[in-house]
């Protein structure tokens, strides 16, 4: 630019150096001819943008205008498709209404006739029950008594006997408890069925050698077995190899060990009369 304007002045300056000579009426030609050059070389890239916004505007103008359109049918159709899903809806619930309104009814009608016939069947009843019930006063109800025990507590019954275990650590000398059974109105137990002396087996505790005094000795004869009632053994129910009489044993008593293969048909022993030992008593039931 600054070449262009050398050129010019040096141009205008031999064009009309005889007129121009001076130096203000160079400048005055030189700054009227910048002038009117810069005006246009600033005013053309103007008109060029001012142009351009203008075409954009209008293209945003009408994009804005097309979208308005498309948006509103899209809420038109939308709004059609939410009313006529209303109107489906409420159509169908009014016919569910109507249903269940007349269901209701036919109910109502048949509850109606099943208490009226109820209420024939309750009269029929009735007048049945009126002539053909015998007037009868029901039996008081009475509580029967207990039934009292033939035996004493802690007496078992057996075939019309009862018997008396003595815990195991109450021990006595076969007299002494003899006399003990004497003072509650019986004697020491007089064995002579198997059914009696599993009965009466069964009801000692088992323990390592739990012995029981019963009602037999042979203190007047040896080997003469007799029971307190005075009336001679016959049989009996001896371990194999009793009595052997070792150290003068005269008194007679069985056992329950905690052996299980030991039987009630073997289990008497013989030992010393003073050895103390627990005992088993015998009486007659209140009943017999």
């Amino acid at each position: 630019m600054t070449a262009n304007r050398e050129g010019m002045h040096n141009n205008l300056i031999d064009e009309h150096d005889s007129d121009c000579s001076s130096p203000e009426v160079r400048y005055s030609v030189f700054q009227n001819a910048a002038g009117k050059s810069g005006k246009r070389f600033f005013q053309e890239p103007f008109k060029v943008a001012t142009a351009c916004l203008t075409a954009f505007c209008l293209i945003l103008l009408m994009i804005l205008v097309v979208t308005s359109i498309h948006s509103g049918k899209g809420r038109s159709s939308d709004q059609d498709s939410l009313s006529s899903a209303s109107e489906t809806h409420m159509q169908t619930g009014c016919a569910n209404v109507t249903a269940l309104t007349e269901e209701l009814q036919t109910v109502k009608k048949e509850k109606s006739e099943l208490e009226r016939e109820r209420s024939q069947l309750k009269d029929k009843i009735t007048k049945l029950e009126a002539t053909t019930a015998p007037q009868t006063t029901p039996a008081p109800q009475t509580t029967p008594a207990p039934a009292k025990s033939p035996c004493p507590s802690d007496w078992k019954l057996f075939n019309g006997s009862c018997y008396y275990i003595s815990v195991v650590y109450a021990r006595r000398s076969w007299s002494d408890s003899q006399n003990y059974c004497k003072r509650n109105g019986g004697h020491l137990a007089i064995i002579h069925t198997p059914e009696e002396q599993t009965f009466i087996w069964d009801l000692l505790p088992r323990g390592h050698w739990n012995a029981f005094w019963f009602g037999i000795s042979d203190t007047k004869v040896e080997d003469d077995w007799y029971w307190v009632d005075g009336t001679k053994l016959v049989g009996g129910f001896w371990e194999d190899g009793e009595p052997n009489n070792h150290i003068n044993e005269d008194c007679g008593y069985m056992i329950k060990t905690d052996v299980l293969s030991r039987v009630a048909v073997k289990s008497w022993y013989d030992a010393p009369c003073e050895r103390s030992l627990p005992w088993i008593c015998e009486k007659t039931s209140e009943s017999t």
